[in-house]
């Protein structure tokens, strides 16, 4: 149950950050944007990252939370590793977050609501996969017939 939401929470993220990055590549005219200064935000030099737009890193971001999320669904769903990798890619989702909004609030001193968005949405993903225990390992089911 808890996969599934995860899932469900990256797609929304996907539609968020392609959005956005349909916005700074210029293929969409302005930002709805009803609280804060959302192009002041993505105006900003602090919207490209490694010569991407932020938005573009999120969308990729997303797409591989997403696709982690679906295949701990199948048969592959038992493994730790897909657990981990879900925990490591969220914890860093959740880094880059705070170092995004930091500085929205401290060097760029304007506030882009859907950036707020999706730091919502990774921070309750990753509490989300944390709180799934994606370490524990399920003993080996009892064998009945000995």
């Amino acid at each position: 149950m808890v996969r599934r939401l995860v899932a469900l929470l990256a797609l929304a993220g996907i539609f968020l950050a392609t959005y956005l990055a349909l916005y700074k590549f210029g293929m969409i005219g302005a930002l709805t944007c009803t609280v804060g200064s959302c192009e002041t935000v993505q105006l900003s030099k602090w919207a490209m990252f490694l010569g991407l737009p932020v938005a573009a890193w999120g969308v990729g971001f997303y797409i591989a939370v997403f696709v982690l999320a679906m295949l701990s669904l199948g048969p592959a769903g038992d493994s730790p590793l897909i657990g981990w990798a879900l925990l490591l890619i969220t914890g860093w989702g959740v880094l880059f977050s705070a170092w995004l909004t930091y500085l929205e609030l401290y060097v760029i001193h304007a506030i882009c609501m859907w950036c707020v968005v999706s730091a919502v949405l990774t921070t309750i993903i990753f509490v989300l996969v944390a709180l799934d225990k994606p370490w524990r390992v399920d003993p080996a089911p009892i064998d009945e017939a000995g």
